[in-house]
């Protein structure tokens, strides 16, 4: 029977899937719905054996995903029940799942020692030193994720209110956020009282464009966040020694680097790959030599 590896990167809005073949070559891709195993793990599993079997098929092979071994890079993975329950009720021969920061890192920096940021509505930093998986903040943005879309435009509604009561200069970011709650600074608290970091970093968005128009609240929010991700890098750097690559990834991790000091900007390179692609490494990493040593390859 062939041999085939899965690698599945699931999150809570999409779950992605790339099938390999025995020499670890991306054959097939596959996409399907939200696959967070903590808020619905029913329906992740459904939709990691639907981004599976459209991986096969993409690949012009009739899906049999039970004979593929795989790895799995999810969201909600930190809860033992959560990943226990979809573990056990997995289609794959053989699986790990790990988060879905673990695949990323893989990706961008493959076997190497080195780190990465994720800056998005969260942020998770990760860094392999000697082998070895640290991980550096990510404690959500209540009490962490300095620098984050959550923490961004949780700022922007901040200032907007601070520019209301004149206790700040008003600009056009602060007006900008001000007329989408008609003006009213209570419509502001409500929003505010029930938002989720998904909500508040809606609002990030206008703090990067109003920056590039010289705005002053816009650049003094981005400095605020941009000292947040520069300490978090040093945190890392100290953990790595400096060595290796240092990528910034997520949907915010493009625009931050003119922000940022010198020293990180000078180190910040390109990812190698995406995180769906360590995420098909890491399984022929861990299941590829199991089958090569049974056969007595490279023995």
């Amino acid at each position: 029977m062939p041999e085939y590896f899965i690698g599945i990167d699931g999150g809570g809005t999409s779950c992605r899937a790339a099938l390999a073949d025995g020499n670890g070559t991306i054959i097939g891709r596959g996409k399907s719905g939200a696959s967070n195993i903590l808020t619905d793990p029913d329906n992740a599993l459904r939709h990691i054996s639907e981004a599976a079997g459209l991986a096969f098929r993409d690949a012009g092979i009739s899906a049999d995903l039970t004979s593929a071994s795989a790895v799995l890079g999810l969201a909600g993975n930190n809860v033992g029940d959560a990943v226990n329950y979809v573990k056990a009720r997995l289609p794959f021969r053989q699986s790990d799942i790990v988060s879905d920061g673990v695949i990323a890192l893989q990706g961008a920096i493959g076997d190497q020692d080195g780190a990465i940021g994720i800056v998005g509505t969260g942020t998770v930093y990760i860094a392999r030193h000697e082998g070895k998986l640290h991980s550096v903040a990510g404690w959500g943005f209540q009490v962490s994720d300095l620098g984050s879309g959550a923490r961004l435009g949780q700022l922007a509604l901040q200032e907007s209110l601070l520019a209301y009561d004149n206790i700040r200069p008003i600009t056009e970011l602060t007006k900008a956020v001000l007329a989408e709650f008609g003006g009213d600074p209570e419509a502001v608290v409500d929003f505010a009282r029930l938002a989720k970091p998904g909500d508040f970093g809606r609002h990030t968005p206008k703090v990067f464009e109003f920056a590039t128009r010289g705005d002053e609240t816009a650049i003094r929010i981005l400095k605020t966040g941009a000292a947040g991700i520069d300490e978090a890098l040093d945190a890392v750097n100290g953990i790595t020694g400096g060595k290796g690559r240092l990528c910034l990834l997520g949907g915010l991790g493009p625009l931050y680097p003119p922000h940022l000091a010198e020293r990180h900007r000078a180190r910040l390179s390109e990812p190698l790959a995406d995180a769906l692609t360590g995420a098909v490494a890491l399984a022929v990493q861990a299941y590829g030599k199991v089958e090569n040593s049974r056969a007595g390859i490279g023995a």
